[in-house]
């Protein structure tokens, strides 16, 4: 279903003038899928005119009156004769011969691909390189990418946070396919709340993105596709186990429910109940936790009308505990008889997507995506309480056509989201009800020029009026031009606006006896005003042969300036000071990243990335605390050849390494709770081996961080957590060290 979608609205990229017939020539199949037949023969009878499809099946053929006979011809494939009496598209099928000999063709798909056309700088993460590693969720599922950075947010809740051009995951628009999802109340652990077995692919985009999508957006976008039940197995298990004894269950159950109609049943569940502290500080290493996930997906296509829909019902119910080996909730929860924490969260979701593609008009689609979330969570931090509820609605309207020929698309639509916030903090000197409504309303329209070989822009524009921020313009273009044979050469610049939500972005300060302040309070939000950036970005991707073998380089270079932003600051160690900036920020983000297949099924990447993110706090221009300059990654994957009895072996190996980072000031602290002013460095290896012994079983196991690197004192003043001086939110590398899993995966087709 998703090449059906691909094939349909990449047509008006391929089609010229309506003077001329055009269409897509495809094999004849059960399902009326459009697989395209590349090398097909298109002739008008009894003349020298005709043209053959290309890769994709397409055609383009001069029409005049009279001509009324087409003649479609394939090696293989019964010829047919088509009456055309006017220029119109063409789909057609053709039927194969029946005394034909099979033919099997492999190939093999890449698991990261980047494109060479694109304006955007964009690459797709498939799930054959998900499956690298284990890939529990979202916030995993970057490991083995050098674009995406991942780190634990602090020492006790066990949540790991990503950044991607230096900037947290608050300045990335992560979305489910195409709706944003991590935002707001979810922000702080909702990667975690999105299984990596129900994602399909991952497209990771630099930069400001498109405004079909909205403004928030500022270092990148990050769209994740699910499953279709129509394409899912059948069955589908996975089990995994680890060494710290999480285990994990996911499993889905597609059905046919009618020709139209297709569902699927997604399950999955993980707990851990362990309690480890392998540094001996009396506070567990990770979290206990216990989370259930479930989505029930409904899909309905109707290609001969053009429709195509899904309807997703989602619920979630994830509790964590974590804090000291010896606290009980029963009797300890908001005492100082030990310290503790526990974090319940429930989110129930529900969302469709409605695209129809005129028939007869094949480069006219409109498309339309609706999302409703409940997200309620409720938690402590040793004295301190945080609880937050988000009602969220959120809607899109989509239409895409063309201007005179196929060179020239636009997109247009309206957008409209609504959000309530209730936020109960008791937290020292902060104890009050913060309660907002935001909601907006925008249209936008994108242009974009594409001549495919040497160049191609997309140029869009957004206006919105939020009850808030007001009525504002977002602006944002992408342009890649090819100066030589197999290589892009791309720019890009765009603005973001956002509200900060200070307290669910910023979840590990709770755990901490800092105070929280909030500064300068002439502000809508918090008192505070909205952030705004200008994103900025150049890159280079090269591809050549290498030894007779695939190679490619890029080179990215972005830079983010805010004009607003709400600085978290953490440079006095009894406090967290919120403030409207009163200087520059910006974030530069240099990266080198090579690809070279060394030989066959054995590839290689490796990565250098330089960042340089400075802030103006109160005391000076400072670099960002725990942010590495310097980051080196190298991943190697090698894969046996597949056997006819589907067997196979796969082996795939990551290592990170992280220059020193700048801790924020603990000048102030007593000695012994003082910080050195820099991090040590941070070396990390990863590795798993899958055995495939069909299509329908494998098994794996692997180790992260088998290099056992452990911050030996991620707590500071573990031995007295009511202190003022206690703080778990100097974390710069793992806490727990080596860690050993294994899994298997069971299908059926």
């Amino acid at each position: 279903m998703n090449k059906l979608l691909y094939i349909l609205l990449i047509l008006p990229f391929l089609m010229s003038s309506q003077e001329k017939i055009t269409g897509m020539i495809m094999e004849a199949n059960k399902k009326n899928e459009h697989i395209g037949l590349a090398g097909a023969n298109v002739y008008w009878l009894n003349t020298t005119i005709g043209t053959v499809t290309n890769i994709d099946g397409m055609f383009s053929l001069d029409y005049k009156k009279e001509y009324t006979k087409l003649i479609i011809s394939y090696v293989g494939f019964k010829t047919d004769t088509l009456t055309i009496t006017e220029p119109k598209m063409v789909h057609h099928w053709l039927r194969p011969t029946d005394n034909l000999d099979e033919i099997t063709i492999r190939s093999r798909k890449q698991a990261t691909t980047k494109s060479f056309l694109q304006a955007a700088n964009t690459f797709t993460v498939s799930s054959d390189e998900l499956l690298k590693a284990a890939c529990c969720n979202l916030s995993e599922s970057f490991e083995t990418n050098p674009s995406i950075d991942v780190n634990f947010a602090d020492a006790v809740t066990g949540t790991k946070q990503i950044k991607m051009l230096g900037l947290t995951s608050p300045y990335i628009l992560i979305a489910t396919e195409n709706i944003p999802t991590v935002r707001g109340a979810s922000q702080a652990f909702g990667l975690s709340f999105i299984p990596g077995t129900w994602v399909e692919s991952i497209q990771i985009t630099k930069g400001a993105g498109s405004v079909v999508n909205g403004y928030e957006s500022i270092a990148g976008q990050i769209n994740a596709e699910l499953v279709k039940p129509f394409t899912d197995d059948k069955l589908f298990v996975n089990l995994y186990g680890a060494s710290s004894e999480r285990l994990e269950l996911n499993t889905h159950v597609n059905t046919k429910v009618s020709d139209k109609w297709y569902t699927g049943l997604y399950i999955h569940g993980n707990t851990h109940n362990a309690e480890h502290d392998v540094n001996n500080d009396g506070f567990l290493d990770m979290p206990k936790f216990n989370q259930i996930n479930l989505m029930n997906r409904w899909q309905y296509t109707n290609a001969e009308k053009g429709f195509v829909s899904f309807i997703n019902l989602k619920f979630l119910n994830d509790e964590k505990q974590t804090g000291q080996l010896n606290f009980d909730p029963k009797t300890d929860k908001l005492t100082t008889n030990a310290w503790g924490s526990e974090i319940d969260t429930k989110r129930y979701e529900v969302s469709a997507k409605f695209g129809y593609v005129n028939p007869e008009i094949p480069w006219q689609s409109v498309g339309v995506q609706t999302a409703y979330s409940s997200h309620e969570q409720e938690s402590y931090f040793g004295l301190k309480q945080y609880n937050i509820t988000q009602n969220s609605l959120y809607v899109n309207a989509i239409y895409n056509s063309i201007i005179s020929d196929s060179r020239h698309k636009i997109k247009t639509g309206v957008s409209y989201t609504y959000d309530h916030y209730d936020e109960y903090l008791d937290a020292q000197n902060l104890a009050s009800n913060y309660k907002r409504t935001e909601n907006s309303v925008g249209g936008f329209f994108e242009y974009n020029y594409d001549d495919v070989d040497k160049f191609n822009m997309t140029a869009g524009v957004r206006i919105d009026y939020h009850n808030l921020l007001g009525t504002f313009i977002t602006p944002r273009v992408h342009a890649r031009y090819t100066p030589w044979e197999k290589s892009a050469l791309r720019a890009s610049f765009g603005r973001g606006k956002r509200s900060a939500n200070i307290f669910a972005e910023n979840q590990n300060i709770f755990a901490s006896s800092r105070t929280l302040n909030i500064l300068n309070t002439t502000g809508k939000i918090y008192g505070l005003d909205p952030e705004i950036a200008w994103n900025y970005g150049l890159s280079f991707l090269q591809g050549f042969n290498l030894f007779n073998r695939k190679a490619d380089v890029t080179l990215d270079y972005y830079k983010t300036d805010f004009t607003h932003q709400v600085v978290v600051d953490f440079e006095n160690p009894q406090e967290v000071n919120f403030y409207n900036l009163g200087g520059k920020s910006y974030a530069n983000s240099f990266q080198l990243e090579f690809n070279y297949n060394m030989f066959e099924h054995f590839d290689v990447r490796a990565a250098y990335k330089f960042y340089d993110v400075q802030t103006q706090y109160h005391s000076g221009k400072l670099e960002k605390p725990l942010t590495p300059k310097h980051r080196l990654f190298a991943n190697a994957s090698y894969e046996t050849h597949l056997q006819d009895n589907g067997s196979q072996w796969k082996f795939d190996a990551t290592f990170n390494w992280m220059g020193n980072q700048r801790f924020s000031s603990t000048s102030t602290n007593p000695i012994q709770y003082q910080l050195p002013e820099r991090t040590p460095t941070v070396s990390t290896l990863n590795a798993q081996i899958t055995k495939v012994f069909s299509s329908s079983f494998e098994v794996y196991i692997g180790g992260e961080n088998m290099t056992n690197v452990r911050q030996q004192n991620p707590i500071l003043a573990a031995d007295d957590p009511f202190g003022v001086n206690f703080d778990t939110t100097f974390v710069y590398g793992p806490v727990f060290g080596s860690m050993y899993y294994a899994g298997l995966r069971f299908r059926i087709e």
